[in-house]
């Protein structure tokens, strides 16, 4: 049983028996001697999606959620529905698309490294790597010599994801993405 200091993002815990999954953690340092730091943990509920945001002092106890995490392949999508391979025994499991509305603009054809999040055999989550790798397939003419400078431009990557990205890259150049800011981190 993890203290809620020792908490991270993607764990996996269980809130009235119910699998929730850690999205974000901010500690708060009391200005008063004395007191506890607490820290203000957001939760998404792994059957509803709903949001849940709790206070704990750093020496609560939250139960584990009994999850098996498990390398899956992003397959292919049918209607609504968003289909995975399990990589060891090519078991298929599906998610409907609002559960994953913030990870499809990063979900590209056949990727791997992405792992699910399976209770009692059900994919509940999945979890994308910290980056991805996307295509730029629309954003204004490169301008020449503007290396030096710190400015950007849009661009509209493979998925449909809309970035800003510096404006010496052109069209057909593979970028690589964060995950979790959705901001662009470097050419791949």
């Amino acid at each position: 049983m993890p203290k809620a200091s020792e908490l991270k993002r993607g764990m996996i815990v269980e809130i009235d028996g119910i699998p929730h999954i850690v999205k974000q953690v901010e500690a708060k340092s009391p200005s008063s001697r004395g007191a506890a730091t607490l820290y203000k943990i957001r939760f998404n509920n792994l059957t509803t999606q709903q949001k849940l945001d709790g206070s704990f002092k750093g020496e609560d106890l939250l139960n584990v959620a009994d999850c098996i995490r498990v390398a899956v392949q992003f397959s292919y999508i049918d209607d609504e529905t968003y289909y995975f391979m399990n990589q060891e025994d090519f078991s298929q499991y599906g998610l409907n698309r609002d559960q994953l509305a913030e990870q499809i603009p990063y979900l590209v054809d056949q990727q791997e490294d992405i792992i699910a999040l399976i209770v009692d055999g059900n994919l509940l989550a999945i979890e994308l790597p910290q980056s991805v790798n996307l295509e730029v397939v629309e954003t204004p003419p490169p301008v020449t010599g503007s290396s030096a400078t710190n400015r950007t431009k849009t661009a509209v990557l493979n998925t449909g994801l809309e970035v800003q990205v510096p404006e010496y890259l052109s069209v057909g150049e593979v970028i690589k993405i964060n995950t979790v800011t959705g901001k662009f981190m470097s050419r791949a």
